[in-house]
């Protein structure tokens, strides 16, 4: 729990310094736009191909390894991702820790996905991107609104997930109801994330890290949609 608070408090410091951008590196408005888009979109084209192309022998591989290995390697590249763009001022050291996280994402789709039925993910897809463009919308023309919930949606996460622990691990409960409040978590995050992004000074390596923190939101959205289509089917 220490390393995880650490690791909040040092992303949230990042977060801050993004404000304190040398001034030689800014960029107009619509590069920096697209250079969050083109990251965005790199990341979901690299956890699409890993699908397609690699989840049988991706899971030939988990299934041969140990599960606290699985766990270990999992957190470490995907905290190592954050960790290096979080520190790095750099955008090809930040483009690093992105992929260092959409690594371990894939993996985890190649394992989830293959086992959904076509009908099912083709309605998280849709979903997920009918939100995920409303919040991005709704980002935009309400900055103020969405700025003024960050504290709000962070307490609901914490929540959330010492909530799912508990009622999963003590309780045995398997519910859809948390499926749910991360839905709506991270809806949240991703219009709070998308007007955070237009506060910073316009720099490659602030476009970068923008990118990332949209692509975890993003990614644990589709998740949490699948989940409840899942077991509603």
């Amino acid at each position: 729990m220490d390393s995880s608070v650490t690791l909040l408090d040092q992303i949230g410091n990042r977060k801050s310094l993004r404000l304190e951008a040398d001034a030689t590196g800014i960029i107009s408005d619509r590069k920096y736009n697209l250079v969050m888009c083109s990251v965005l979109a790199w990341g979901f084209l690299a956890n699409a191909l890993m699908v397609t192309y690699l989840a049988e022998p991706i899971q030939s591989l988990v299934l041969g390894m140990r599960p606290l290995a699985l766990i270990i390697g999992y957190f470490a590249l995907a905290f190592g991702g954050i960790m290096l763009s979080v520190k790095s001022d750099n955008p090809m050291v930040s483009f690093l820790g992105f992929n260092m996280l959409v690594l371990p994402m894939g993996v985890m789709l190649c394992i989830i996905v293959p086992t959904v039925p076509i009908d099912i993910l083709n309605k998280a897809l849709i979903l997920t991107g009918i939100v995920t463009s409303t919040m991005i919308v709704l980002g935009v023309t309400f900055p103020t609104f969405f700025l003024g919930l960050g504290r709000t949606i962070f307490i609901a996460l914490i929540v959330g997930i010492l909530g799912e622990i508990v009622a999963s691990f003590l309780l045995g409960y398997r519910g859809s109801a948390f499926d749910w409040l991360f839905v709506m978590v991270f809806s949240g995050y991703i219009g709070w994330d998308i007007a955070k992004s237009q506060q910073y000074p316009k720099t490659v390596d602030n476009a970068v890290d923008c990118a990332l923190d949209i692509y975890l939101d993003i990614i644990n959205l589709f998740i949490r949609i699948l989940s409840i289509l899942s077991r509603r089917n």
